[in-house]
């Protein structure tokens, strides 16, 4: 790469200015991509699909005989997801190493999507970013339908879904 003489190089930098609020916002000077940022969903979306999910997943649970491992499963994930957004999210406002997309996702797809949902609400945190989005409601499409599948299974097969070896140690 040449450059002109005596024309110093110059990488992007990232420069904190002032809103008018006491809130900073983070500018990337220099960076030609744009940002990917959208109006964020109605979040009365978010908790009507929450409480869609709770309100199927109680009947399923119940009327399918659903073994314990599976809401416990949901709620230790949710826990996860939530804190895991709430870290994210203040490492975000402390310019901290953040939390990778990659594992906010992860948390979901396995089972942390409802508690995710709750803290993007909560923190307004991962609402806006399009491509980020898109891949969070693709993971709970994947969990609901892996879900339903496991359901159909403890419909069709009673017990085959129960672990063994918790029952067995009298946990279950």
């Amino acid at each position: 790469m040449q450059r002109v003489s005596g024309e110093p190089t110059r990488l992007p930098r990232i420069e904190r200015v002032t809103t008018g609020s006491n809130r900073s916002t983070r500018l990337d000077v220099g960076d030609p991509r744009p940002r990917d940022l959208s109006k964020p969903l109605p979040s009365a979306l978010s908790w009507t699909v929450l409480c869609v999910f709770a309100a199927a997943f109680a009947v399923a649970y119940f009327a399918a005989d659903l073994p314990l491992w599976m809401p416990v499963l949901y709620l230790v994930m949710s826990v996860v997801g939530f804190a895991a957004y709430g870290v994210d999210k203040s490492a975000a406002k402390a310019g901290r190493r953040r939390v990778s997309e990659q594992t906010l996702l992860l948390v979901g797809v396995l089972g942390g999507w409802p508690g995710a949902l709750i803290a993007q609400q909560v923190f307004r945190h991962k609402t806006r970013k399009r491509s980020f989005r898109r891949m969070f409601w693709f993971t709970v499409l994947i969990n609901v339908a892996v879900l339903a599948g496991l359901v159909y299974v403890a419909v069709t097969e009673p017990g085959v879904l129960d672990l063994s070896f918790l029952s067995a140690q009298g946990v279950a």
